[in-house]
């Protein structure tokens, strides 16, 4: 045991030994070839313990100065070497136009609406009327051009009732509508008295009145959609009530309708109700609503109302004024007869009790119609009712490029007649932030409670950044009309709930989990869309564009150009765009981006350079068709 211990003292006495003459060894090399340094980068006139350097690179960025070839004291220089803006060289060639404008006669075209294309196809139930989306050779690849004289819109609420004759040239509906109170023509300008076919004393007014009939004040009611909107004048008198439209209406005779919506700063969309479903999710809507829009309700086994039920959120409300309604008054101006009239009417009504609704009012030039709350009692009276049956076998969310069918969506079950199906939902505005019941019950995929809360903190984050970024979008009142391409869970948009913009939130139809009934569960409005394809709007619609992470979503289902012409299109004139996607695939995007002739930079994350992730800002820049093609 003690020669154990001898040992080991010794040893360790050994080590210590050992790290001594090591320390020294190494301080006095160290010493040495510090003092040979200073001796070799010497000046004869004055030594300095702190040499200078001169850089003499080929190829110093203009942001970084060279130092002094014989500065006694070189100023440290931080700069990254490795910024985003150095990702992609801006030369000559990559700002080439060579997607060149398209010929002045298309600065109104609509891809997908396209009035010649359509003549192809049926009439029957106006489906030629629907989306017919060119393919192949008959895609452009030209940037649309505005109008001459195109000028920025009025900031809302001036938009609201004002428009630039330059930025929708039509006057046709200031003459058919002339005496509905539409829009009217005043020298450089339309105005819109807020009229409509069946509301003489404005749209306030009218919405007064079906205020008297429903509660539209508590918060209950905070999404509508407007079928055959005409300008949208509804839509946009309800804005100033807390209350979301989204107004549609065909490209049709009626020219420019929903351009004069857009251009109003109301949230609309071309569509109609022909074969196939609105490109909407089941339970979005608080009200549908239809003034005289000339939609066949009672026709088709009922099949365009058993759409609006697949749209309505339990105990929803549908309005209708127009023929039928109060025909006993108005049959003669309609120059329809009374049992003509009458027939439609008694149609309706049959239709909308096999959907079991409840017809709550019809007072004068309105009715109201309520959604059940469940179908607790409607699957009992399906005896009575044969028709529609209950769908068996489609899912009420796919609505794209879906054809209608003529059977009720069946509601999620109950456990009590007097429970809400899905669940019911906050009132606004704590419907904004409040968990969506979609996300409560499960029916989202890999989406909780939690992951929701943290998403709408993230993006709180992540749009203070983007002020900070773009000036314009942090300027209220600059902005009117928002896009975001690839939505999630509308975060973007509840972010800027209280800026005086509208956000379209689009779920592509690509995406993995459909969320747009999240979407409108908050209280916020979107649609589907498949990004290979054109927007069903007018060119120059929106003001600002979001996407994130969508290039790399359509990564091999379509070409990087279309949808950036896509964009292109929609965008007006000094408008912006941030997109959020990988640095290898924003790197392609820039290239065309630039190609477009927009102004065009890339930053950084805001958890700063190491992440993959970086951000394109862009702005469209002002050009118009020149005046001599107009």
């Amino acid at each position: 045991m003690a020669t154990w211990g001898s040992l080991t003292h010794y040893l360790s006495l050994k080590t210590k030994k050992t790290n001594l003459y090591t320390m020294a060894v190494t301080t006095v090399l160290c010493s040495l070839f510090y003092l040979i340094g200073i001796w070799q980068h010497g000046d004869s006139a004055a030594a300095s313990l702190l040499p200078s350097a001169a850089c003499t690179t080929t190829a110093t960025p203009s942001s970084i100065p060279a130092a002094p070839h014989n500065a006694t004291a070189a100023a440290l220089d931080f700069t990254p070497r490795h910024t985003t803006e150095l990702l992609v060289p801006l030369s000559a060639a990559a700002r080439a136009p060579h997607l060149p404008p398209c010929e002045a006669g298309l600065s109104e075209y609509t891809p997908c609406h396209d009035t010649q294309r359509s003549l192809k196809f049926d009439r029957e139930m106006l489906a030629y009327r629907e989306r017919h989306c060119p393919e192949g050779g008959e895609i452009l690849r030209c940037r649309i051009p505005a109008p001459h004289g195109y000028t920025t819109p009025f900031r809302w609420p001036q938009s609201r009732d004002e428009v630039w004759y330059a930025n929708v040239p039509h006057k046709h509906l200031t003459v058919e509508k002339a005496g509905q109170n539409w829009v009217r023509f005043h020298g450089d300008r339309f105005k819109f008295p807020g009229g409509g076919t069946m509301f003489p004393r404005g749209a306030d007014a009218y919405i007064d009145d079906i205020g008297k009939l429903i509660n539209l004040s508590d918060g209950s009611i905070r999404t509508a959609i407007d079928t055959g909107c005409g300008v949208a004048s509804w839509g946009a008198y309800l804005l100033s009530r807390n209350i979301l439209p989204v107004s549609f209406a065909p490209k049709d005779t009626h020219e420019a309708q929903v351009q004069f919506a857009l251009e109003r700063g109301v949230p609309a969309l071309i569509g109609i109700m022909a074969t196939e479903r609105l490109p909407y999710p089941s339970r979005a809507f608080d009200i549908a609503h239809c003034s005289r829009c000339l939609i066949p309700w009672g026709q088709y086994d009922g099949l365009y109302l058993i759409e609006v039920d697949r749209i309505l959120r339990p105990g929803g409300y549908w309005i209708l004024s127009g023929p039928p309604i109060n025909w006993e008054s108005h049959w003669k101006g309609w120059n329809r007869t009374r049992d003509d009239l009458d027939t439609e009417q008694k149609g309706i009504e049959r239709v909308a009790k096999s959907l079991c609704w409840k017809k709550l009012v019809q007072r004068n030039d309105l009715s109201v119609w309520q959604k059940a709350t469940n179908h607790k009692h409607c699957k009992m009276n399906r005896k009575i009712f044969k028709k529609p049956s209950f769908c068996q076998s489609n899912n009420p969310d796919q609505a794209w490029g879906t054809k209608m069918e003529a059977c009720l969506t069946p509601l999620p079950e109950v456990s009590d007649i007097k429970d809400v199906s899905g669940g019911p939902v906050a009132r606004w505005p704590e419907r904004l932030t409040a968990v969506p019941p979609r996300i409560r019950s499960g029916s989202i995929e890999g989406v909780t409670g939690e992951a929701f809360e943290k998403d709408t903190v993230l993006w709180k984050s992540r749009v203070a950044h983007y002020k900070a970024l773009d000036f314009q979008l942090a300027e209220k009142g600059r902005y009117r009309n928002l896009l975001d391409m690839n939505a999630g869970l509308g975060g973007f948009a509840a972010a800027l709930v209280d800026d005086p913009v509208w956000v379209m939130n689009v779920v592509p139809n690509e995406a993995e989990t459909n969320t747009l009934g999240v979407i409108f569960e908050r209280g916020l409005v979107g649609t589907y869309q498949n990004w290979c394809e054109a927007m069903s709007t007018y060119p120059r619609t929106y003001d600002f564009i979001h996407s994130n992470g969508l290039f790399t979503l359509y990564k091999g289902r379509c070409e990087i150009e279309d949808i950036l012409l896509e964009m292109d299109r929609i965008l007006r004139p000094q408008g912006s765009v941030i997109i959020r996607d990988d640095v290898d695939v924003l790197v392609g995007v820039k290239s065309v981006v630039d190609g477009m002739q927009w102004e065009s930079r890339m930053t950084d994350h805001e958890e700063g350079p190491h992440v993959r992730e970086k951000l394109l800002i862009a702005t469209k820049q002002y050009w118009t068709a020149p005046a001599d093609q107009e």
